[in-house]
């Protein structure tokens, strides 16, 4: 019997294994992508079925379909998935911040007109339609202080009022009020204008103007505070919800008092989400035109006293401007508009950097 043994060194050798594994190279995708948007102006414009908006909608699911059959074909099914889902979230991300980039190109554009020293220094009294002059000092003088005594009255009772769902409250009682704040989240604007009109307004401000009924600046305050408490309630209720069990349990290890421990612990820990719900408040009180039109009335001349009289803010002037026949009127209303965008940015940063800052401190 006769037994072959084939020696190791006639065998052929092994060829090395590719621990990398095939992908599109890096320009594949912008190369699909302009030729989905030449294919898509090709068809639309060939059959004149549309415009610039259908050729990028039609180029966008042209470019998917590309970018999965490209990468099908080189990198395997697994990862074309990957990239058309990654493909679609980028574009959902496109979609949501193209609007928004919308809104400030507007405002800056047609905004910054009127973005003058007079502007800021004057009011509308004494402005004829053929005036080119005037400025909304009266309406942000009065949107300072509107917004600023509503946020001192609803922030203090908005944070108590959490505070004793979350940590206090048991039973039908706190499940009726946080019932009620959400009910109150829906309230139209227009709403609370006319609850405070029929309490305030008609009922108890002439007790203090010899029997007649008085618009003011105040009383425009009470109706933002309506709107502003369920923002805030809502959210420093979540913020004080997400702080961990564990820090309360370690100060009252310690021995220390429940009011303390939520004064001391569970209120900064909380503070940045806390400033953000305060904040949100604040943006919606300061847009809204509809309570201040109804309770304070608006004017154009300039009133420091909130407690009497007439008395207007940014949005009511940018209303009152928008439908104003003068020529001059619509870049009065842009340059209020963006003045009170960037009122509420200011404040917004101001916020937040006073909340990280006591935040590091700690």
């Amino acid at each position: 019997m006769t037994t072959t043994v084939t020696s190791h060194r006639s065998r052929p050798p092994a060829q090395p294994t590719s621990l990398r594994a095939r992908r599109l190279p890096w320009y594949a995708a912008p190369a699909i992508a302009v030729a989905a948007l030449t294919l898509s102006a090709v068809i639309v414009y060939g059959t004149d079925t549309g415009g610039p908006v259908l050729v990028v909608a039609l180029g966008a699911i042209l470019y998917l379909v590309g970018l999965f059959a490209a990468a099908n074909a080189v990198e395997g099914r697994r990862s074309a998935r990957n990239r058309t889902w990654s493909a679609l979230i980028h574009s959902a991300f496109v979609l949501a911040v193209l609007p928004l980039v919308s809104v400030v190109w507007t405002l800056v554009s047609k905004g910054a007109d009127r973005l003058d020293v007079t502007f800021f220094q004057t009011s509308m009294n004494n402005i004829g339609a053929r005036d080119a002059n005037g400025g909304a000092y009266h309406a942000i003088l009065g949107t300072l202080e509107q917004v600023g005594i509503a946020t001192l009255i609803t922030v203090p009772l908005g944070i108590l009022c959490a505070i004793y769902i979350v940590e206090y409250g048991r039973g039908k009682f706190a499940f009726a009020i946080r019932f009620f704040v959400d009910v109150m989240t829906g309230i139209p604007s227009i709403v609370s204008g006319l609850f405070v009109l029929a309490f305030w307004v008609l009922v108890v401000s002439p007790w203090f103007n010899d029997g007649r009924p008085s618009f003011s600046g105040f009383a425009a305050a009470l109706a933002l505070s309506v709107l502003m408490l369920p923002t805030i309630v809502r959210s420093t209720e979540e913020m004080l919800r997400l702080v961990p069990a564990p820090l309360r349990e370690g100060a009252y290890a310690l021995g220390v008092p429940k009011w303390k421990t939520i004064l001391r612990v569970v209120l900064p820990t909380a503070l940045p989400g806390i400033v953000t719900g305060v904040m949100l408040a604040i943006a919606r009180a300061a847009g809204e035109t509809a309570p201040v039109l109804l309770v304070a009335g608006g004017g154009a001349a300039i009133n420091t006293n909130p407690f009497e009289n007439n008395q207007s803010s940014l949005s009511l002037f940018v209303y009152q401007q928008a439908g104003d026949a003068s020529k001059y009127a619509p870049a009065r209303a842009w340059t209020a508009a963006l003045t009170l965008v960037a009122l509420v940015l200011i404040l917004t940063i101001a916020a937040k950097l006073l909340a990280r800052r006591n935040r590091l401190a700690r």
